[in-house]
Order: structure tokens, then C-alpha cells, then sequence
């Protein structure tokens, strides 16, 4: 995986199509709750909060991103960037109003 993507990224600018997957692998996120997500190559993903773990799937699809958790719940978001002193630290989940911020852990 090349890390390209991390040179042209802005904070606050939006995650194109063709950086969604290789942004959200990079790594763990973290999030201010302290839940943590991790995102696998082949598609699936894991939710760990309060020791409690879910497990679910996500995609790309129309430029977003999706996360799909069994039975039936599915949402997508626009990704932006968080970059920090010229540095991505992170992924900000954007839908509706709604909005996460993960933090890629060191």
C-alpha cells in the first residue's frame, strides 16, 4: 500500500473515492469515547467499546464510505481529513450532521 495519499491531504478537505480504503487500513482508530475500530483489507470491521465487540462490514460505494452491522444496519458517511501540524492523525466520519472523529493510534 502506498502512503501517497498522506502528502496531499489537508484537514478538514474530503477523503477522495480512490484514498477511502487505503486511508481507513492504515490503522486502529480511536475515538473520544475510547471506543476502537479496526478495518481490515477484506472488507470487515471491528467495533470494540467498553470491552463489548461488534463486528460488521464496510465499502465504498458512490465515493462514500459504508459500513454495513448485522441484522440490518447501514450507514454511509463522507470522510474528511484531520491533519495536525502538517501530520494525518486521523479520519472525520461525516453524515446528516452527525459526526465522528477517529484517531489513528501511534
Amino acid at each position: 500500500m502506498s502512503d501517497s495519499w498522506k502528502a496531499r491531504a489537508d484537514d478538514g478537505e474530503p477523503v477522495e473515492a480512490e484514498d477511502i480504503a487505503p486511508a481507513v487500513v492504515a490503522g486502529p482508530l480511536r475515538y473520544a469515547d475510547g471506543a476502537r475500530q479496526i478495518f481490515r483489507p477484506d472488507g470487515s470491521t471491528t467495533y470494540t467499546e467498553q470491552g463489548h465487540e461488534t463486528r460488521g462490514e464496510w465499502s465504498v460505494d458512490g465515493g462514500r464510505f459504508c459500513s454495513f452491522w448485522p441484522p440490518s444496519y447501514r450507514a454511509c458517511y463522507d470522510l474528511r481529513w484531520i491533519v495536525e501540524n502538517g501530520e494525518v492523525t486521523g479520519l472525520r466520519f461525516e453524515d446528516r450532521g452527525a459526526q465522528f472523529d477517529g484517531r489513528y493510534e501511534n
